[in-house]
């Protein structure tokens, strides 16, 4: 693998930047709810700048990489080999109102291709990393997927974008995709419904026009541990369809 050394102190940076920001978004006497802006179905809130300064002041200190993060757009910087890409707090609302299912996120990719991943789901101390086409694990222990083989037998995990149209004809078009699954959940964060497929808890996820930054982290590390995942250009700028699952069925 090129850059195989380099990849392994990458993903160590990437680690301990999500580790930080996790620490601190625990803390009770730390955090900060305070809602920045509500416009639409977004929500940002002060934690999300507050875990991005985290992680950005760490990785300008440890590497020279640009960075694509969700509160402060693209950093370009020296080295352009690659690109971190940030979640500082991905699943907002449910942070907000106390629903333990959201993560910090950060993918290292090259161009469109995902090289690593860290997802830290701080409420469970479950710390997934990732290394594309490598391994994945959780707390350091191998992870691998599920050996589900029929759509009626899967879990699909999903979710609605900020950008999505809620037309009756497009969530009919929504329920018409889902609709051959055993079951469908909702988790509120792309990047844990991401490595909930790496891991074997889900078999598929799929969400269009999902932003980058929500998805980079989950795909690495779904790539890690043997999914098949297909990304292709959505209708907004940094916006993805996403498909990931354990290869065994058909997704659409």
């Amino acid at each position: 693998m090129q850059y195989k050394d380099e990849i392994e102190a990458w993903l160590s940076i990437a680690e301990k930047a999500a580790l930080l920001a996790g620490s601190y978004l625990l803390n009770p006497e730390q955090q900060s709810k305070n809602i920045n802006s509500d416009a639409g179905r977004d929500i940002k809130i002060a934690a999300d700048v507050e875990s991005e300064n985290i992680i950005l002041n760490f990785l300008k200190e440890n590497s020279g990489f640009s960075i694509l993060s969700e509160e402060s757009g693209m950093i370009q910087r020296n080295d352009r080999r690659f690109t971190w890409i940030i979640d500082p707090l991905d699943g907002s609302l449910n942070y907000l109102r106390g629903i333990p299912f959201c993560c910090v996120s950060i993918g290292l990719w090259h161009e469109q291709s995902p090289i690593l991943g860290v997802v830290n789901d701080f409420h469970h101390s479950e710390l997934y990393t990732g290394i594309a086409g490598k391994g994945a694990w959780i707390n350091g222990v191998k992870i691998g997927i599920s050996s589900v083989n029929e759509k009626k037998r899967a879990l699909l995990c999903t979710g609605f974008p900020i950008n999505t149209d809620f037309s009756t004809e497009s969530l009919l078009s929504f329920i018409q995709k889902v609709q051959g699954y055993k079951k469908v959940r909702i988790l509120g964060s792309a990047a844990l419904s991401l490595v909930y497929i790496a891991s074997g808890r889900a078999d598929a996820y799929m969400e269009d026009d999902i932003m980058l930054w929500d998805v980079a982290g989950g795909i690495a590390i779904a790539s890690g541990s043997g999914c098949k995942c297909e990304i292709n250009a959505g209708s907004h700028p940094n916006a993805f369809r996403v498909t990931v699952s354990n290869g065994n069925f058909d997704v659409n």
